[in-house]
């Protein structure tokens, strides 16, 4: 134990003093910081306001059509229209709206129009044209909008602590995040645990090291001790992103009252806020946060064995292909399955993923946050860390044989052979 400690020691000290892990350190929280701030950012800037050019003979659609925040509507004569046409760029006008009757129209413009622009057009004529049908069909349109009501239906979970207030929009984001992150990080830290192993084959250290430790201990040491880099690389990103987003975002929304000079702002995010913290009332968030270090710890150890041993059998990154596919296809699986089971978490497909190991660690999260039984949620772990336990096993069987193997290139027979070798 104490030696593949001082490998694990070696592996995490030579790993976070390197350039490289510093300066992901850093940009990491950057992005993440960004990809949280600057939608929040857009959508409150809203779009430019852009002027239509609106060309009809009579005033029926002109004089129904209402602008927007993002559509201005003025209506031009006749002999503005060719110029308009010849030009764009001497005019202020983003695009012209022919309307020749109530069933053609053409909308001109020098580029591609956005699809939001064109969609918002789309909808306005259409609600125009299907207001004065009703009105022909002799229907009261003031009982229509009478009788149209929004609804918003208000989810409360039932579970053992009483009642709490669910919201699927909450949990879709929650489980999604933790699904990429899982994901992100066993190819990033799996695939670390394989280059490593590759360098010190070919570099020929491993003959040095062999003869100090046993081939499985070198490889347990390789995987905890990058294991132990992945885990400080994502608590300072948490930290650092926390750190960094709480500071933007009070110079940004401070900076955005004195600029619309609007209490409305602050007193909408106060309400959004609100109900975030309603929503996420009904998450279990310790057991969010335990299973997501298990699974992502779990997951990692898991994949990083069957890398590390697709390192050992060859000699150079490039002969990795032919092994890696088998290894990432239930990766692969496990990240298109995302979406179906987020809009079933109950379903059999939802079930029988998060139970199967190589599945488990990215389905498992996306379930977690919509509830998952103790049971469930316990059985699941324990199939993991037998999961684990069986591919390090074949995996030693591999790595002790193909890290002093050199000059040949290992086929998959070549690998069964060295998985039922006894001695």
């Amino acid at each position: 134990m104490n030696k593949i400690w001082l490998i694990i020691k070696r592996e995490y000290l030579v790993r976070v003093r390197k350039k490289s892990f510093i300066i992901m350190t850093i940009l990491g929280p950057l992005l993440m910081a960004g990809i949280i701030i600057l939608p929040t950012y857009l959508a409150m800037q809203g779009h430019d306001e852009r002027i239509i050019a609106l060309h009809e003979r009579d005033d029926f659609f002109s004089s129904k059509l209402i602008d927007s925040d993002n559509l201005h509507f003025v209506k031009i004569p006749d002999q503005e229209v060719n110029s308009i046409k010849a030009d764009f760029s001497s005019t202020p006008y983003y695009a012209l709206l022919d309307i020749k009757d109530a069933e053609n129209f053409t909308l001109y413009a020098n580029q591609q129009v956005s699809l939001s622009v064109q969609s918002e057009i789309e909808g306005k004529l259409s609600d125009i044209i299907q207001r004065e049908k009703l009105k022909l069909a002799g229907i009261d349109l003031q009982i229509m909008e009478g009788v149209t009501t929004d609804i918003e239906v208000e989810t409360i979970i039932i579970g053992e602590e009483g009642e709490t207030t669910g919201n699927a929009e909450v949990s879709f984001g929650i489980g999604f995040m933790c699904g990429i992150l899982i994901y992100m990080f066993i190819f990033m830290y799996g695939t670390m645990v394989m280059r490593g192993v590759i360098e010190e084959k070919t570099s020929r250290i491993v003959e040095v090291i062999i003869s100090s430790v046993k081939p499985f201990q070198l490889m347990m040491g390789k995987i905890l001790g990058v294991a132990m880099v992945g885990l400080t690389q994502f608590m300072l990103w948490v930290i650092l992103t926390l750190i960094i987003s709480s500071f933007a975002e009070v110079l940004f929304f401070d900076t955005v009252t004195i600029a619309t000079e609007n209490a409305k702002i602050g007193k909408e995010q106060s309400v959004i806020i609100s109900e975030l913290l309603k929503s996420l009332a009904g998450i279990n968030i310790p057991q969010l946060i335990f299973s997501f270090v298990f699974y992502f710890l779990g997951g990692y150890l898991l994949y990083s064995a069957l890398f590390a041993a697709v390192g050992s059998a060859v000699d150079a990154e490039a002969d990795t292909q032919q092994f890696i596919l088998p290894i990432t296809i239930p990766l692969i699986i496990s990240f298109i399955l995302m979406q179906p089971v987020m809009d079933n978490p109950d379903g059999t497909l939802a079930y029988w993923a998060s139970l199967i190991p190589f599945t488990s660690p990215i389905i498992m999260m996306v379930r977690l946050p919509f509830g998952v039984s103790t049971s469930e949620l316990v059985l699941s772990m324990v199939l993991l860390v037998i999961g684990f336990l069986a591919t390090t096993f074949i995996a030693g069987k591999i790595y002790r044989t193909g890290i002093l193997m050199y000059g040949k290139k290992a086929s998959y027979k070549e690998l069964w052979k060295w998985i039922t070798y006894r001695g």
